[in-house]
């Protein structure tokens, strides 16, 4: 069961993944290339805005996860998947809790 958490924390579970999205590709999609891509789509986005998401310090609405992956060329699924995931080991990742 997952829960919802409001206040301080985290405001949004995308940010880390598309960090981590956009520095694994090759060569490596910079923050100002992404903010291009996105105006491409029709989604503006600053640099200040796109760091804050990136830190989970600003929500992300529905419409920008799908151009942020469009963006980045993944699924939105792969963006909306829990932080927590990525530190688990694959084999962890099957387990029932």
């Amino acid at each position: 069961m997952s829960t919802i958490i409001c206040g301080m924390g985290n405001r949004n579970v995308v940010g880390i993944r598309v960090r981590k999205t956009r520095m694994a590709t090759e060569p490596r999609i910079t923050q100002k290339e992404l903010m291009a891509r996105l105006q491409v789509l029709g989604m503006m986005i600053d640099q200040s805005g796109l760091s804050k998401i990136e830190n989970g310090q600003r929500p992300v609405t529905d419409k920008e996860v799908v151009a942020l992956a469009k963006a980045l060329k993944v699924s939105p699924m792969s963006l909306l998947q829990e932080a927590e995931d990525l530190e688990k080991p694959e084999a962890d990742k099957d387990e029932i809790p």
